[in-house]
C-alpha cells in the first residue's frame, strides 16, 4: 500500500519500492496489480490528472504489472476533465464502472477489459455465486444512465461547488473547506469547533430543531455522515436539486447559528 497525496495521486517512486519483481522470494507475494480509484472518494472526490495516469502506466509495464481503476465515479471524472471516459481508462488495462451513485440507475457495475479476462471474471462470478437471471430491467436501467445521465453529472458538480462556497461564507464561520479539492459532486469539510464532533454534527443535521421551521419556513432534513480524518462528506448524484441543496445550505446555516448561541450562553 501506498499513501496517498491530497490530490488522490501518490509518489511513484513509493510504488516502485513497494513493488516485488525480480526472482521470487518464498516469504512475500509477487506484484501483480495496482489499482487506483478515480474519482478519489476519501481525498474528496478528487480527479486523477492524466499525466499521472500516464506516467503510472509507464511504471506498471516497466515492472510487468497490471494497472485496475476503481472507476465507480470515473464518469464524474470525464466530466470534469472535459474528456471522454476513453481517454482516461486507455492508461489502465481493467476497469469497473458503476452505474449507480451519480448516474442514477438502481444498482449495477461493468467491468471492462480484454476479452480473456473478462471471460475469467465472468467465470470467478460463477464460481462465487454471482449473476442474475432475468436481469433485463436492471440492464435497460443501466443503458439509461449510461446515455442519458452523464452529461447531467455537470449538474451535481455545480451544486456541490455552490454548497462549498456557502459553507466557506457561513456567518458565524463554523466550516472549514478547500474550494481547491471541490472538483466534483463530494465535499468533504471540517468543523472549526473541536468540541463539535462530527458525529454530534450530523445527528443535529438529520434533525429538526426546535424552532427552525419558524426560522426556515420549513423543518429539512440533511444525510451526510462522519469522514475519515475528522471530516464530514457530503454527496450529490441523481434528484438532489439546486432547491434542495439551497436548503441544505439554510439548514447548515442554521445549525451553525443554534450552535454558536449555545456555546455563547455556557460561558
Amino acid at each position: 500500500m501506498v499513501t496517498n497525496l491530497p490530490d488522490g495521486t501518490f509518489d511513484l517512486g513509493q510504488l516502485e519500492s513497494k513493488i516485488r519483481h525480480g526472482y521470487p522470494d518464498p516469504h512475500y507475494p509477487r506484484s501483480r496489480l495496482v489499482c487506483v480509484e478515480n474519482t478519489h472518494n476519501i481525498m474528496g472526490g478528487r480527479v486523477l490528472p492524466l499525466s499521472f495516469l500516464q506516467e503510472l502506466r509507464s511504471v506498471a509495464e516497466r515492472y510487468g504489472l497490471a494497472v485496475h481503476m476503481d472507476g465507480a465515479r470515473v464518469m464524474n471524472a470525464a466530466r470534469a476533465q472535459g474528456v471522454s471516459p476513453s481517454v482516461i481508462t486507455q492508461h489502465c488495462h481493467t476497469v469497473s464502472v458503476c452505474l449507480s451513485k451519480g448516474l442514477g440507475a438502481p444498482v449495477g457495475t461493468m467491468l471492462a477489459g480484454p476479452k480473456d479476462f473478462i471471460q475469467r471474471a465472468v467465470c470467478a462470478r460463477k464460481a462465487l455465486g454471482g449473476g442474475l437471471r432475468q436481469a433485463g430491467i436492471l440492464a435497460a436501467a443501466g443503458t439509461i444512465a449510461l446515455t442519458a445521465m452523464v452529461d447531467r453529472l455537470e449538474e451535481d458538480h455545480r451544486h456541490a461547488k455552490i454548497f462549498a462556497q456557502a459553507l466557506l461564507e457561513c456567518d458565524p464561520p463554523l466550516y472549514q473547506v478547500d474550494m481547491a479539492a471541490v472538483e466534483t459532486n463530494i465535499v468533504r469539510f471540517y468543523l472549526r469547533d473541536p468540541l463539535l464532533t462530527p458525529g454530534e454534527f450530523c445527528e443535529r443535521l438529520a434533525a429538526v430543531a426546535e424552532g427552525e421551521a419558524r426560522a426556515l419556513g420549513q423543518g429539512t432534513r440533511v444525510l451526510m455522515f462522519p469522514h475519515v480524518g475528522g471530516s464530514v462528506r457530503a454527496c450529490w448524484h441523481l434528484g438532489v436539486t439546486e432547491e434542495d441543496t439551497q436548503s441544505a445550505v439554510s439548514k447548515l446555516r442554521f445549525v451553525a447559528q443554534q450552535y454558536a448561541k449555545e456555546r455563547h450562553r455556557a460561558r
